[in-house]
C-alpha cells in the first residue's frame, strides 16, 4: 500500500515494550510499539549472508535495498530471468530455494500466494531441506494463518528458527525501503533480522504467535480494497451526474476522509490509467484469505464480502494483472449494461 511511503513516521518495536490492546476484552494480537530508534543487533549478531526466494513485484526491490546497503545477497526465482538485474549489482545466484538455503543464515521469502510460498518452502527443492540449527527462514509473503503454520512446522522441524513477516506496503515502499513488517514467530530470529528490516521498511512490529502476523496484513488488505471499492464508486457516480471527478479527488484530499493512498491512485484512475503497484489479483486473493479468517472466528464482514465479488468481476473482464485501482472498471461495465 503505497500510502504508506510518505505519511508513517519511522517505528521500531521492541520484545522489552509493554503490549498494549486497542480493545479491553480477551484479544489475540498484541503489539509492541515503541516510537524511538531501536538499539541496533550487536555486530556478531546479525546474518553475514542473505538468501532471497522470490523477486517479483515486491521482491525484486527489497532484495536490491539490501545489496545496496552491502549485504550479501543470494538470489533465486522460478524465472532465472529476473535475478540477472540482481547479479549484475553483486548478488550470488543458486538453482533452488534448498541450495539457497543451505548457502545462507538467514533465508527470506516473498511469493504470490500461499500455494507458491508452501511450494518454495516445503516442496521438493524447498527451502526446508537447506535448513538445520542455527539458520531462519523470514517468509515475507501474504499467505493465511494455517500456511504460514505448516511452513513455521516444517522450518522448525529442521530445528531453525522461523518468522512470518508480510509486509504492507506496494512497489514504490518496497524500492524506496519504506516497508511496513508485520511480524511474528520466533522472538530471538526478530532480533536478528531486526536491522535487515530496517535497511527494507521504515517500522516492524512484533506480533507474537505464528498466524498473527498473516492475520494483521489480511485485516489492513481487507480495509484497503474496501476502501477503494467505495472511492471508486465516489469517482464513477461524480462523473455520472455530471461532476469533474478530478476535483472529487481534490475534495476528499482536503476533508476528512483524505488518505495518502486517493490522492496518490486518485489522478491516474480519472485517465483510467492503471500502473500496476499491486496487482488486482493479488487484493482479490487477500479478500478471499480475508472471508476464510472472518469464518473460522463467525465474524461477519459484509462490506469486504460484497466488495470480493466486485474484484471477482474485475478478474473476469481481464484485469487481473493491472494495478487494484482497475477494479474501477468494474463499475464502469456494471453500469453500461
Amino acid at each position: 500500500m503505497a500510502m504508506c511511503s510518505t505519511f508513517c513516521p519511522r517505528v521500531s518495536t521492541h520484545l522489552n515494550s509493554k503490549p498494549f490492546s486497542f480493545f479491553p476484552v480477551k484479544h489475540r494480537f498484541f503489539v509492541s510499539i515503541k516510537a524511538q530508534a531501536s538499539a541496533s543487533t550487536p555486530k556478531d549478531d546479525i546474518p553475514a549472508s542473505i538468501g532471497f526466494l522470490g523477486l517479483g513485484i515486491m521482491g525484486s526491490p527489497m532484495a536490491q535495498n539490501l545489496i545496496k546497503a552491502g549485504r550479501d545477497v543470494t538470489v533465486w526465482n522460478r524465472t532465472k530471468s529476473k535475478c540477472e538485474p540482481l547479479i549484475s549489482l553483486g548478488a550470488k545466484y543458486k538453482s533452488s530455494p534448498e541450495e539457497v538455503a543451505a548457502s545462507c543464515d538467514v533465508t527470506f521469502s516473498m511469493l504470490a500466494d500461499p500455494e507458491s510460498a508452501l511450494d518454495v518452502a516445503c516442496g521438493k527443492y524447498g527451502a526446508a531441506k537447506g535448513m538445520g540449527p542455527g539458520k531462519g527462514y523470514v517468509d515475507v509473503s501474504t499467505v493465511d494463518g494455517e500456511t504460514s503454520k505448516l511452513i513455521c512446522e516444517q522450518i522448525r522441524a529442521t530445528g531453525a528458527h522461523f518468522l512470518e513477516a508480510p509486509v504492507s506496503g506496494s512497489k514504490k515502499p518496497a524500492e524506496d525501503g519504506q516497508l511496513i513488517f508485520l511480524t511474528a514467530g520466533d522472538a530471538v530470529l526478530y532480533e536478528k533480522v531486526a536491522t535487515l528490516l530496517d535497511i527494507m521498511g521504515k517500522s516492524r512490529f512484533y506480533l507474537g504467535e505464528v498466524g498473527n502476523g498473516a492475520a494483521m496484513k489480511l485485516v489492513v488488505n481487507m480495509v484497503m480494497g474496501s476502501m477503494m471499492a467505495s472511492f471508486s464508486e465516489g469517482l464513477v457516480l461524480s462523473e455520472k451526474v455530471g461532476l469533474d471527478p478530478s476535483v472529487l479527488v481534490e475534495v476528499i484530499s482536503q476533508g476528512a476522509i483524505s488518505a495518502p493512498m486517493y490522492a496518490l491512485k486518485g489522478p491516474s484512475m480519472v485517465k483510467s490509467s492503471y500502473p500496476t503497484a499491486f496487482p488486482l489479483k493479488h487484493q482479490q486473493k487477500d479478500l478471499r484469505l480475508a472471508l476464510g479468517l472472518a469464518e473460522s472466528v463467525s465474524q461477519p464482514i459484509p462490506i469486504a464480502a460484497a466488495t470480493n465479488e466486485l474484484y471477482k468481476v474485475a478478474k473476469s473482464h481481464g484485469l487481473s494483472d493491472q494495478d487494484f485501482s482497475a477494479v474501477i472498471e468494474a463499475l464502469k461495465v456494471k453500469l453500461q449494461q
